[in-house]
């Protein structure tokens, strides 16, 4: 097997408490850098670049580097670790916002260490898009770039997203943001305006309605995973991108290699299926790579179809 190639995340790291109709947790790891690494780890090598506060429990970075996480890049800086509280009620596709502490997350300037510097891919998380264009300039020519954004900086700074996405592969973004962003109302015209401004490949999320890819210039929908009970939907578009990534690292192909990419979805897919499962980060600190090819067999069989007629005509 060839060695693994290195995915740079920069991200949040947070202290999370959120309530859903199965319960809840309270100041629980969470973040966006956090779900990407767990779910990207079993495909790359992953390196992480955050900021926690002095509060930070010692034990979620013993977690992260016992699964094989660099946390070398992430800060420790004084004053408070970010937090968020947040709700979902019966609509499990959308979170109500209790409480915001950026605290130390507020002043993040990433800065990158040489090894990173060198690295293969980066994932830029839901950050200002200007900090994303500063990571950017201090990577020396990565050949995979991919980012997400969110709908703050969508109003706030629409035009330095835009520029941004001229210097990005893969864009991920959900059917809200998607559609705010491209002032589309479909999804697949919106994925069709955002590739038009300069990524390869964009993936629009839908919650459990699943998630279209365009790639090639055609447009291609994967369903959720189904589950009958969803615990906890944070953190599962920050899984579903580690898991698409890390797959699409490791394979080594091109952006118009539509297998391969297809192969993400899958994987981005069923590692999302896991993570709502269980709260904050319990179920993918517990996965391992066979159960989670497992599913991916599993998801591949529930979508083959079986024609005899269609075969017959073709």
């Amino acid at each position: 097997m060839s060695p693994k190639e290195t995915v740079v995340v920069v991200g949040s790291v947070a202290l999370d408490s959120v309530q859903t109709p199965s319960g809840e947790s309270r100041e629980a790891l969470g973040g966006s850098a956090v779900y990407f690494s767990l779910a990207a780890r079993h495909f790359a090598r992953v390196s992480m670049v955050g900021v926690v506060g002095e509060d930070f429990p010692s034990e979620h970075r013993q977690m992260l580097t016992s699964h094989g996480v660099d946390t070398a890049g992430l800060q420790a800086v004084p004053g408070r670790t970010f937090r968020w509280v947040g709700r979902f009620g019966r609509n499990l596709n959308n979170a109500k916002t209790l409480d915001t502490q950026l605290n130390v997350f507020e002043s993040f300037r990433p800065a990158l260490v040489p090894e990173q510097r060198d690295a293969e891919a980066v994932f830029l998380a839901n950050i200002d898009p200007d900090l994303q264009a500063e990571v950017l300039s201090q990577m020396n020519s990565p050949r995979l770039v991919a980012c997400d954004t969110m709908n703050f900086w969508i109003s706030k700074k629409r035009a330095a997203l835009r520029k941004l996405l001229k210097r990005v592969h893969v864009f991920f973004v959900n059917e809200e943001e998607a559609r705010k962003l491209s002032r589309q109302s479909n999804n697949v015209r919106a994925a069709r305006t955002l590739a038009s401004w300069g990524p390869s490949v964009v993936v629009v999320k839908m919650g459990e309605h699943g998630s279209l890819l365009l790639a090639a210039g055609r447009v291609y929908p994967f369903p959720a995973f189904p589950l009958d009970t969803v615990k906890d939907p944070t953190g599962a578009g920050d899984s579903f991108g580690g898991a698409f990534l890390g797959s699409l690292v490791a394979s080594r192909a091109n952006f118009d290699n539509v297998a391969a990419l297809k192969r993400s979805m899958v994987y981005g897919t069923v590692t999302a299926s896991f993570n709502v499962s269980d709260f904050s980060t319990k179920r993918l600190e517990a996965l391992d790579l066979p159960t989670l090819e497992e599913r991916f067999r599993e998801y591949a069989e529930l979508l083959r179809v079986q024609d005899p007629d269609l075969t017959a005509a073709c």
